[in-house]
């Protein structure tokens, strides 16, 4: 099993690692591989998310998801991306911005420093969402009890995280942009922090409500499915629900390229941190993507989010810490490894937790079984 879902990462790990040891020597060998290992540590709340919206979709489109899904992750957001960035930054063309990335890799950094404000605008505005409608909805399961519940009542006021999105935004408007950092030092970005954090707020509002809309469509067309094939065993008839499925799943698929996308924006702007050459960013992190692929489809065939349940809970945490973290990021510099290790803390106490949780509940079912009449309590916070 894990051969099989990991087999292609693998592959591409080795052929990746040789081609940059074969062009560019052992330097770029470490580095690539420095960078593949911050991909992954950056991004594995990612593929927790991710699961949770993929194991809606069939066999078909988790393929789709690790075939097209992965050529749009490294190609449009580890290569292509940094390019637009230049390329709207400088104001030059796309191929004028390669050329300057390879011939100037100093300059190129010091655009992508500029443009560093409205990316962690956009990209944290989009995250705090994801975090913001999770944690304000009514869920049975609930991790941290204490500030969940509280929270979950709250959420039945009307439009409440879009609310509290835009005051975000407004503060770190404020606070953070007014002294961006840059790469000639401090200038006044307010304008911009605004535009690109509504623009990412609008994004996550469009991309989730269509998903959302298509997802809800299903689930009623699935009932009355149910019903016409009780109805039509008798006539040996069938009811198709391939079209509907299809839209449904396609609507989630860009949902899953928008997150990774927004997910991908702390690792290519980390990545800046470590090597301003290009291809050596797009090989490593592209490598680190496979796994991140792989793992989410891994989770999802494995029923992990099943047996852990409070590692959804865990990785949404580390969602909203990276939103905050992001925003902060205009003004003052975070290094890689804090960011990275927040999320692995996260996420580690939130599996330790369902650990817990799996372990009390086998000593209550063992209790019960054995007819002691004992019963343990199984606590649903930490």
């Amino acid at each position: 099993m894990v051969l099989k879902t990991f087999g292609w990462s693998f592959a591409v790990t080795a052929l990746g690692l040789a081609f940059a040891a074969w062009q560019w020597g052992w330097e770029a060998f470490g580095i690539v591989l420095i960078l593949s290992i911050l991909e992954i540590s950056l991004s594995f709340d990612n593929a927790v998310v991710n699961a949770g919206i993929l194991k809606k979709m069939n066999a078909f489109w988790q393929r789709i998801f690790l075939t097209i899904g992965i050529l749009i992750a490294v190609f449009g957001m580890r290569l292509v991306f940094p390019v637009v960035i230049v390329a709207i930054s400088a104001k030059v063309g796309p191929i004028e911005a390669v050329q300057l990335a390879l011939d100037k890799p100093g300059q190129y950094e010091a655009l992508v420093t500029d443009a560093h404000a409205a990316i962690a605008a956009f990209g944290g505005m989009f995250l705090l969402m994801i975090f913001l409608d999770f944690i304000f909805e009514e869920r049975e399961i609930k991790w941290l009890a204490w500030l969940e519940r509280p929270l979950a009542k709250l959420g039945k006021v009307d439009m409440l995280s879009v609310c509290i999105a835009l005051i975000v935004l407004l503060l770190s408007a404020v606070t953070f942009a007014t002294q961006a950092h840059t790469s000639t030092g401090h200038m006044d970005k307010s304008a911009t922090v605004l535009l690109s954090g509504v623009a990412g707020l609008i994004t996550y509002l469009v991309v989730g409500g269509l998903s959302g809309y298509f997802e809800d469509k299903l689930e009623e067309e699935e009932e009355r499915e149910h019903e016409e094939e009780e109805k039509a065993k008798a006539e040996g008839k069938q009811v198709s629900m391939v079209g509907l499925a299809g839209k449904a799943a396609f609507f989630l698929f860009l949902y899953l390229e928008v997150l990774d996308a927004s997910f991908s924006f702390d690792g290519v702007i980390g990545a800046f941190a470590i090597t301003n050459h290009i291809f050596w960013m797009a090989l490593g992190l592209g490598i680190g993507a496979m796994y991140v692929r792989s793992l989410t489809v891994y989770l999802v065939r494995q029923g992990t989010l099943d047996d852990y349940v409070y590692l959804e809970h865990g990785a949404h945490y580390a969602i909203g810490a990276l939103a905050v973290l992001l925003l902060i990021t205009i003004q003052y510099e975070i290094n890689e490894v804090i960011t990275g290790l927040i999320g692995v803390f996260l996420i580690a106490a939130s599996f330790l937790s369902s650990v817990r949780r799996n372990k009390l509940l086998a000593a209550e079912e063992g209790n019960a079984e054995g007819g002691t009449g004992e019963k343990t309590e199984v606590s649903s916070g930490v």
